[in-house]
């Protein structure tokens, strides 16, 4: 399994899941070690030869949102609902922007939204006639609340939300394991909008400072409207930039925003390929490092886990006479 190392300042800083930072292997030798680490008991090791167990109660609701666009909320929402959904739960994803909607362009379901929430509440069709069924996962549904450039009801909001929250929870079929909001950007009326049910938030960024302003920002309205359980995902991270001092390191963002590391995904080109082909990259074969990354994510997410850094010194480098010219 992949691992993604880091680099921040004169550290290398190597991310692995929690319960893997207590390995012996990783924290016994001395010389690399900075800080000695506390042993604890193993929570959750990522092993892909289980299923994963379902922490908290069913179903989880839980909103992805960031505060600022373009940081990948959409494609988390698409990756980690997939990635879920291929883990066994069943995965309800509600696509809560008001009149730009995507999810169903990245899942490539764009052809097969006929009915939206604004009908189910107007009594034009019914619950499970808006709910569009993955034809590659059938445990992995896709719920739109409007069609795009159409107007929405005075009426429509959080109130109208958790009403559909709540209709999902006692439908015929049962109540899905998961329930995901994609939010949209912005801090208005839609983002309350979404995060009205929801019970616990990913929090999407990027290491750079716009995005890590809005984070801290749209953490505070969080925990203002209920939510605690906050855990953060830090998006298109490049470890050249960062070796090269030019971006933060994932630890520096988990020190300033002060939250729970559910995943760090590396900048992979892949995306946009799989973005304009409606094809997640969770179902790439063979998988690439961003898809194991949401993966990973998505596991932390069932098992309610986190990831932590561990901060190792570098080793020194033997330095020859041909290297002062870059040899």
């Amino acid at each position: 399994m992949a691992s993604l190392r880091l680099f921040s300042t004169n550290h290398q800083s190597l991310l692995l899941p929690s319960s893997l930072s207590h390995n012996p292997l990783t924290s016994s030798s001395p010389r690399f070690v900075k800080n000695p680490i506390r042993r604890s008991p193993i929570r959750s090791v990522l092993q892909f030869n289980r299923k994963p167990e379902l922490a908290g109660e069913k179903p989880r609701i839980v909103v992805i949102t960031s505060g600022k666009g373009g940081v990948g909320k959409t494609t988390t929402t698409a990756n980690v609902g997939l990635s879920l959904a291929r883990y066994g739960f069943s995965v309800v994803a509600i696509d809560a922007d008001l009149g730009l909607r995507n999810l169903d362009l990245l899942l490539g379901l764009e052809n097969r939204v006929n009915y939206t929430c604004v009908e189910v509440i107007n009594g034009d069709c019914r619950l499970d006639q808006a709910l569009v069924r993955d034809k590659r996962w059938s445990n992995f549904e896709l719920l739109c609340i409007s069609k795009p450039r159409s107007k929405l009801p005075m009426g429509f909001g959080g109130k109208a939300l958790e009403w559909l929250v709540d209709a999902l929870k006692t439908r015929p079929e049962g109540s899905p394991d998961f329930i995901i909001i994609d939010c949209p950007a912005g801090i208005d009326a839609g983002f309350i909008t979404a995060i009205t049910p929801a019970n616990e938030a990913i929090l999407v960024t990027t290491p750079d400072i716009t995005a890590l302003r809005d984070a801290d920002r749209v953490t505070g309205l969080l925990e203002c409207d209920g939510i605690r359980d906050i855990k953060m995902i830090v998006n298109r991270v490049r470890t050249d930039m960062i070796k090269g001092e030019d971006m933060m390191s994932v630890l520096d963002v988990q020190e300033m925003l002060g939250l729970s590391l559910l995943g760090a995904i590396p900048e992979d080109s892949e995306v946009i390929r799989s973005t304009n082909r409606g094809f997640p990259l969770v179902l790439n074969k063979p998988p690439t490092l961003a898809g194991l990354a949401f993966e990973q994510a998505a596991w932390r997410l069932v098992e309610q886990d986190s990831m932590k850094a561990v901060m190792v010194e570098e080793e020194p480098k033997k330095r020859g006479f041909f290297s002062f010219f870059g040899g």
